[in-house]
């Protein structure tokens, strides 16, 4: 695999989490792929853990993604046990059996039930292995307790930076804290729904209203990005909640207590999305696309997802050239209600083409001021309803070719 530099767009550091009550976090270093590094990780969960999870949905989902689906109708959970550097994925028998054994050593480990026990592998696809390497050594990886920066290390593939986000929040007045982390760099376009994403929280809550608010909240956030348009095997968010804060009890996921909670949930979820983006394979430009005007908020995120996604458009931005005409190119060909003559393309805020043709006192000058930057804006108005829909992506460089063009070596 080509040595990778830490992204252009990585934040300053790694930021200072708080402590979740009824969260301990265990890595290890294993040498499943790679050397010298942890990468096992194992959060343990206190127990009666409510969690809730949304996973690929991908017609090749990985026999961890498939477990996982049936555990979380339990809705309880006692650990997350994760892998990185392969993803047991499209390994038939042998995969299966890597989720049962490690399944199996973590239940006994912490004496809960199977069903408690959630799993995740990213990597390489389609290398059969052992978890015998991973279950052996349950004793050292429960030993060796971890911080939040250690645990979001662990799961890092192709990944130049670890990846951490953190809110508070009030629930009928009792302070609460929600705290994450995530890994994803290529292979980003997550339709749960190679991405994961594991957040806690002590909040008291239960599986239903948590299931609910990560499924809203995950279209908005995890399921708006694309990096290069290819959904994972793998890809898995979990989000647990302790109770240990014990706030009152919610039951209902309108329940106007829970606004605040609401909130601080999808300023965390999004702002790891983000932090995948800005750590896509290669990407020196992090963009924004916003699509207003569609006839539905569906037709609005299919347009700009159009837009993320076209190789061209993404081309044109790494290399700084305003070739708005693509951009209408990937408005035209993805089926939506669409009409020339009243859409508006703008970029940077400065309309470009309007009513079927490009803007009378059009002046490239500022626009490509603007594409110049790390951080680029596209706005689309499709002029047919109140649709909109926002979506997050980056440019497409050499260094994305590099990346995978030897990703197994």
């Amino acid at each position: 695999m080509a040595a990778t530099s830490l992204s252009p767009l990585a934040p300053a550091s790694f930021p200072d989490l708080p402590a979740i009550a009824g969260v301990k976090l265990h890595t290890a270093t294993l040498g499943i792929r790679y050397k010298g590094r942890p990468d096992v990780l194992l959060a343990e969960l206190e127990p009666g853990t409510q969690v809730a999870g949304v996973f690929t949905t991908s017609t090749t989902a990985s026999a961890a993604v498939r477990w996982g689906r049936e555990a979380l109708k339990g809705g309880t959970a006692r650990a997350f046990f994760v892998n990185a550097g392969n993803s047991v994925a499209f390994t038939g028998k042998a995969g299966e059996t890597f989720v049962a054994d490690k399944v199996e050593a973590a239940a006994k480990a912490l004496g809960c039930a199977k069903s408690e026990i959630f799993t995740a592998s990213t990597g390489v696809i389609g290398e059969p292995t052992t978890a015998n390497r991973i279950t052996d050594a349950m004793d050292e990886i429960l030993a060796n307790d971890a911080s939040w920066l250690d645990a979001a290390k662990a799961i890092m593939t192709t990944d130049t930076f670890p990846k951490g986000a953190s809110a508070t929040a009030t629930i009928n007045g009792t302070k609460v804290s929600i705290a994450g982390f995530t890994k994803g760099s290529g292979m980003i376009e997550p339709n749960m729904a190679t991405m994961l994403g594991f957040v806690f929280t002590d909040a008291a809550l239960p599986h239903s209203v948590l299931q609910a608010l990560l499924s809203d909240i995950n279209n908005r956030s995890f399921n708006a990005i694309t990096v290069d348009s290819d959904t994972s095997t793998s890809d898995t968010v979990l989000l647990a909640a302790t109770g240990k804060a014990g706030n009152s009890p919610v039951a209902d996921v309108n329940d106007p207590a829970l606004v605040e909670f609401k909130d601080a949930l999808e300023t965390v979820l999004r702002d790891l999305a983000h932090q995948i983006v800005r750590d896509g394979e290669g990407a020196t430009k992090f963009i924004t696309i916003n699509v207003t005007g569609a006839v539905s908020e569906k037709e609005a995120k299919i347009a700009a997802k159009a837009i993320g996604n076209s190789p061209l458009v993404k081309t044109a931005i790494a290399g700084e050239d305003a070739n708005w005409g693509r951009i209408v190119m990937a408005v035209g060909k993805c089926g939506v209600t669409a009409d020339p003559n009243k859409l508006t393309v703008s970029i940077g805020g400065i309309a470009l083409a309007k009513n079927g043709e490009r803007v009378a006192d059009y002046d490239e000058g500022p626009v490509e001021a603007h594409i110049k930057g790390q951080y680029i804006d596209i706005e689309v108005d499709l002029g047919f309803g109140d649709g909109a829909a926002t979506v997050w992506t980056c440019d497409l460089t050499h260094g994305y070719i590099s990346i995978n063009a030897d990703y197994r070596s």
